[in-house]
């Protein structure tokens, strides 16, 4: 028996009738009423498929969604020590070893996608699949039925020119592939629509869909006094260090900040990441030696830690901040405001299509180092402002981010793409 078919799609969903569409596969062999929605991905928050970041948790949220929604959903993670399957809450997880042969296995492992891809169909066992942008993994990846469409949440071209570095031209050459030959195409943000675009000189039509987060996991979350009685003021960074993500001015920021307020504490939580630029192993090594010995003596790094535990601290912090050059629309902002929790972020881009400056925080240029620290000063010194901002935050996010109604907003455009 093969590995695909170990394990069938639990059939606790409620059954549906799609309107307008009558595929006979779909009253075959399975029980099964819904779409059958399949994600291609090199990363999925689960102990036995390793280290997942913004990708990973933004597919298990629009994956929770659809299963809501009546969808069967299965999860195909390439790039594992082992050929597996397992269930996960109802999702179905599908691990993929990669193939390994000098000089072959970028070649290999694709066909070897599209194998499982066309089984899978032929079964009835998935209707499409989605892809991200990154790497191009589909570039030679056509399945003879099977629709693929691919989700924008920016690919190594995008994130090489934000951070102003050069591409590999084979990453280049994969992604503008990929995206020429898929079936539909989806953009977390239209900033990274138009700008991918731009850089594989492109002009295709996206489908403006954001991530989404789960709010049913800060259903409890109430917004407390941010100031503690101790007068300790805290901000509040989690994700990777690295400097895509603004972690080399954040200590010029900070700085700025301590010298008006002596009292304020920075948590930083996350993986420490080489540099790619100046080749430092570091950049938490970096980073200390911007930070002026005053600023430093209230810095705390802890380092990577459990979901829970960064929910525990987002609680707890006075405010986010996320002085970023380079993101899609970033899941973890979209957490913060969740919480109710004020946030001073980067203005560029997909920025103000996630929050309105003044409104649900501030949005400043990370390399206006003073402008920054005004800001976040501001908002420490006024409590009422925190608790304007974190209610109007966590309303945002609820409105637009739910996984609700981006996983309806999702099934909708699936359903567009699959034949009927």
């Amino acid at each position: 028996m093969s590995i695909i078919n170990r394990i069938q799609v639990p059939h606790h969903c409620e059954d549906r009738k799609l309107s307008g569409r009558s595929n006979p596969m779909r009253n075959s062999d399975t029980n099964w009423a819904g779409d059958r929605i399949a994600f291609l991905t090199p990363e999925y928050p689960h102990p036995n498929t390793g280290n997942s970041g913004g990708i990973g948790t933004s597919i298990k949220n629009l994956a929770q969604g659809l299963l809501a929604q009546g969808c069967a959903v299965r999860i195909l993670v390439y790039g594992q020590k082992t050929d597996a399957v397992f269930e996960d809450n109802g999702i179905v997880v599908q691990q993929i070893k990669n193939v390994k042969r000098k000089g072959l296995s970028w070649w290999l492992t694709r066909k070897k996608l599209e194998r499982i891809i066309n089984e899978l169909y032929a079964n009835n066992e998935i209707d499409l699949v989605e892809a991200p942008d990154w790497t191009g993994i589909t570039s030679f990846i056509k399945p003879k039925k099977c629709p693929v469409v691919i989700r924008l949440n920016g690919s190594d071209t995008y994130f090489c020119h934000l951070d102003q570095r050069p591409v590999k031209w084979i990453n280049k050459f994969h992604e503008k592939r990929a995206l020429q030959n898929a079936d539909g195409l989806i953009s977390v943000s239209q900033f990274t629509a138009n700008l991918t675009n731009q850089l594989f000189g492109l002009n295709k039509k996206f489908t403006i869909i954001p991530n989404a987060v789960d709010m049913s996991l800060f259903e409890n979350t109430v917004l407390t006094e941010t100031v503690p009685p101790s007068g300790v003021r805290g901000l509040l960074y989690f994700g990777t260090l690295i400097r895509k993500k603004g972690l080399l001015e954040l200590p010029l920021i900070f700085n700025q900040v301590v010298e008006q307020l002596p009292e304020a504490q920075l948590l930083l939580v996350g993986r420490d990441a080489p540099d790619i630029i100046s080749g430092n192993s570091s950049t938490w090594k970096m980073m200390q030696a911007l930070f002026s010995p005053e600023a430093l003596a209230n810095v705390t790094y802890l380092g990577g830690v459990s979901y829970a535990e960064i929910k525990k601290h987002i609680e707890q912090a006075t405010l986010c901040v996320f002085p970023t050059f380079a993101e899609a629309l970033p899941v973890s902002w979209l957490e913060a405001m969740a919480m109710q929790k004020p946030i001073v972020a980067s203005n560029i881009g997909w920025a103000i299509e996630m929050m309105e400056d003044g409104v649900e925080g501030f949005l400043v240029n990370p390399t206006a180092h003073k402008t920054y620290a005004n800001k976040i000063v501001t908002l420490l010194k006024d409590p009422e402002l925190q608790k304007q901002f974190g209610r109007a935050a966590k309303l945002k996010v609820a409105q637009k981010f739910s996984m609700d109604v981006v996983a309806k907003q999702s099934l909708v455009f699936y359903e567009g793409i699959i034949a009927p």
